[in-house]
């Protein structure tokens, strides 16, 4: 393999667990910091606004998840069309790729900023955004939205550099621009007092530099990563693999955030206090799957290039390293949140009430992420081979339509709060079962079916 930065990684040669940590930890802890920034957010405005204005934060998430996802499932895409082409040795069609990428990143944001503006306020009524948070929530999703060019623009620009194992810069751009966050969400909250508006004009403004520090980035590569503004281009074949491998993750992204604003809208029957202990839990819980997530993406990446350069016993080993690694972890940094749940809570809220619901979320749900381990790397590793469709529709089934029968059904004859969390283990759990016997049985004859001779 020939290095084309000294910020790559050797994914085809060498050992493979410490080569899989350096590209998976950067993942999961940009992921882990833009949750910290996140959660920032919501303690700002729960400390130094109000708990409305908590909410109002809070029950975002899972709407702009719903939005954001599909396009966002497109970066996968990218990331593996440009990882097969490094691990298959054809790094003059690399450019062309890095240029398709940051174009779709780009028409994708402003599409999104214009349908999120239009659209995204309806949604809120939709699923009983309580009447005491529904005007701060439109005011923050709007100014959030905003940005979704430069949300694009970091996405894409992170998977591209990903590809070929550089995933430290990216996280360096989170960093400063997450850091700017704060800053600007304690001024805006407390010196405007702008509550909900604040937090989401410093969200959009941190998006920004996140942005221009990815272009930077790229656009100084001296070899076939180089992305050149001037030119933008989509070349039709390199976009439809994108599709291919992207759009399946993004349709797998959307419906899941479509069962997580049914979800939403069921802790909304329970008041602005069951909406507020929520979000504050889910700050922890998303905190354990970004390490998971770290995993899987890293898992994606190796096993494309591997895959691409005929390796079937190496592709084998990726997955297993990853799974330990990636499970095991957030074993550890669930046990530590269940340690100190009190402390921890206490940091976003101080109201009893609110404090209740937010135990029950972290107890039931954040200690058990590690079990969506079993799907994600699987899954992941699926995907690094071309197969997205198939993890997509599994995790449909598993993670997704389970959870709607479940609060069209059972949830409805019993309202119960400590029921309704319940419901997300039990889904990691089967899930996993069906995507992880998917993989084991389905590889061999996936790499026959691409007519590779892999030794």
């Amino acid at each position: 393999m020939t290095k084309d930065s000294k910020h790559s990684i050797d994914m085809l040669n060498g050992p493979i667990l410490t080569r899989l940590c350096g590209l998976a930890l950067p993942i999961a802890l940009s992921g882990i910091l833009q949750q910290l920034f996140n959660s920032a957010d919501t303690a700002v405005a729960g400390k130094f606004a109000s708990a409305q204005a908590m909410a109002a934060v809070g029950s975002n998430a899972s709407v702009i998840n719903l939005i954001v996802t599909l396009f966002v499932g497109l970066s996968i895409g990218a990331n593996v069309v440009v990882a097969s082409m490094i691990g298959s040795g054809h790094h003059n069609r690399v450019k062309d790729a890095v240029q398709t990428a940051m174009t779709i990143a780009v028409i994708s944001g402003v599409f999104l900023t214009v349908f999120g503006i239009i659209v995204a306020p309806k949604i809120l009524r939709l699923i009983s955004c309580p009447p005491d948070v529904i005007g701060m929530a439109e005011e923050y999703l709007r100014l959030y939205f905003l940005g979704m060019p430069f949300v694009m623009i970091y996405n894409f620009g992170s998977a591209v550099l990903r590809a070929e194992g550089d995933s430290r810069r990216p996280l360096y751009a989170l960093i400063v621009a997450g850091c700017v966050n704060v800053v600007l969400n304690l001024y805006f909250v407390i010196v405007w007092h702008m509550a909900a508006a604040g937090v989401g004009l410093a969200t959009t403004i941190s998006n920004m530099i996140n942005a221009g520090l990815v272009l930077f980035f790229l656009m100084k590569e001296k070899g076939y990563l180089h992305l050149d503004i001037r030119k933008p281009q989509i070349d039709r074949g390199i976009l439809r693999k994108m599709i291919g491998i992207g759009l399946p993750a993004g349709i797998q992204g959307a419906v899941f955030s479509i069962s997580n604003v049914v979800i939403q809208s069921a802790i909304n029957s329970f008041g602005s206090s069951a909406v507020a202990g929520s979000a504050a839990a889910q700050n922890f819980e998303f905190i354990c799957w970004f390490m998971l997530n770290g995993f899987g993406q890293a898992a994606t990446t190796f096993t494309s290039q591997n895959f691409a350069a005929c390796n079937k016993e190496r592709c084998n080993k990726i997955y297993v390293r990853a799974t330990a690694a990636g499970m095991g972890l957030t074993i550890i940094m669930s046990f530590v949140f269940f340690m100190g749940r009190y402390p921890l809570l206490h940091i976003f809220t101080s109201s009893p009430e609110v404090m209740k619901y937010a135990l029950a979320r972290l107890i039931i749900v954040a200690a058990m992420e590690a079990l969506a381990g079993t799907y994600e790397i699987s899954g992941g590793c699926l995907r690094g081979m071309g197969m997205s469709m198939i993890p997509a529709v599994e995790t449909l089934f598993g993670s997704c339509i389970l959870r709607l029968v479940f609060v069209w059904t059972i949830f409805r004859i019993h309202h119960n709060f400590y029921l309704l969390m319940a419901i997300y283990p039990i889904t990691w759990v089967i899930t996993g079962i069906i995507v992880t016997t998917t993989y084991l049985l389905t590889r061999n004859k996936i790499y026959l079916r691409m007519g590779r001779h892999i030794s």
